[in-house]
């Protein structure tokens, strides 16, 4: 009935950065800073996280002296992120169904009964 929800992409910041990615061909960190409202440290953390499994790709780089890191989504963040997606839809559509349900068992409630 329901699909497991990716525990990985099931976190709010690291669900915004993905989401980001998805809409750009790259982004770097002060830009998805900027966009999510979190700090710098946990940015850090949750970016490395979805490095790790393969969800995005990290470029540390330099312009001028300023150092800079660069953020692209991959091909299995893409599948990742589409399979997370397919997996709320199906908790919607429980929801949609057991809504409809309940507005016909209800009956119309008589005056002056």
């Amino acid at each position: 009935m329901f699909k497991e929800l990716n525990p990985l992409l099931h976190s709010e910041l690291r669900l915004a950065v993905m989401s980001i990615l998805l809409g750009v061909e790259e982004a770097d960190f002060v830009f998805i800073r900027e966009q999510t409202g979190a700090s710098a440290g946990n940015l850090s953390v949750q970016i490395d996280k979805l490095q790790k499994a393969g969800y995005i790709t990290v470029e540390k780089t330099f312009r001028g002296k300023m150092p800079r890191t660069l953020c692209r989504i991959t091909p299995t963040g893409v599948d990742a992120f589409e399979e997370y997606v397919e997996a709320l839809k199906s908790y919607i559509k429980v929801g949609r169904k057991t809504d409809s349900r309940l507005r016909r068992r209800q009956r119309p409630v008589r005056n002056g009964a």
